[in-house]
């Protein structure tokens, strides 16, 4: 009997024993439940309530950025526009100063061409006359006391002629032989043909030549021009002598 009152009382210990144990982990899972649960409902409140926060930080900030953008926007604009009022106003003057020097150059060009075209078509021959005189070869003379200097130009051409076939040379006054004398005459004493005068014209020897005594307008220096007829070409001066004195003036 008392050994089986033994085995009862030890196997209630043991009961009592595991029945506390497992209300110990019971309660443990409970708290531990519990506090997951608080854990996690804490972290989503905080998650609702941080975020309409941040909703209405952004909200804010937009509204407060939109004007800022509208004021950013005007200055831009302002700025935008002063510059192109500047940029048209720099333009303006650019084109009146580039309109005034244009029509400076203009004028200026226009005046200098002008007058180089009225000095050159009023003094032609006196341009001819210094090429000429550049190029002019002062020769020996002929020994002739009344021949102060004598020259020849390679520069000299024939002047040209109106007459075609077999030349004959004539010495009527005004025939187109005679007159292209002239011309030739003029070049070779580097004178104005038209207030050239022609004291002599003769033969000059042969057939295809002939002197000219001429002088210019009132200017007393007078030259012998000695000319011959080329085929096709006309009459050249070859030669001509600066007189001492008119010989011819009073034939």
């Amino acid at each position: 009997m008392g050994s089986r009152f033994n085995q009862r009382d030890q196997k209630r210990k043991v009961n009592k024993i595991y029945n506390i144990a497992i209300t110990v982990v019971s309660i443990l899972i409970v708290i531990v439940a519990v506090s997951i649960f608080l854990s996690d409902d804490g972290t989503d409140t905080e998650k609702a309530t941080t975020e309409p926060k941040q909703t209405v930080e952004k909200d804010a900030k937009k509204k407060v950025d939109k004007p800022a953008g509208k004021e950013e926007d005007t200055d831009l604009t302002k700025e935008d526009e002063d510059e192109d009022s500047k940029a048209t106003e720099e333009g303006t003057e650019e084109n009146t100063e580039d309109g005034t020097d244009t029509d400076a150059d203009t004028n200026t060009d226009t005046n200098t061409d002008t007058n180089t075209d009225t000095n050159t078509d009023t003094n032609p021959d006196t341009d001819t006359d210094k090429a000429e005189d550049a190029e002019l070869v002062e020769v020996e003379g002929s020994g002739d006391g009344n021949v102060a200097t004598t020259y020849k130009s390679e520069s000299w051409k024939p002047v040209g002629t109106e007459q075609s076939g077999e030349h004959t040379t004539s010495f009527q006054k005004n025939s187109v032989d005679w007159n292209e004398m002239s011309k030739a005459i003029a070049h070779g004493a580097g004178i104005d043909q038209g207030n050239m005068k022609l004291w002599w014209l003769q033969n000059g020897g042969s057939p295809n030549t002939a002197i000219g005594t001429v002088s210019e307008g009132d200017n007393p220096k007078t030259f012998r021009v000695y000319i011959e007829w080329v085929d096709g070409s006309g009459w050249k001066p070859v030669k001509v002598e600066e007189l001492k004195t008119n010989d011819k003036k009073y034939k």
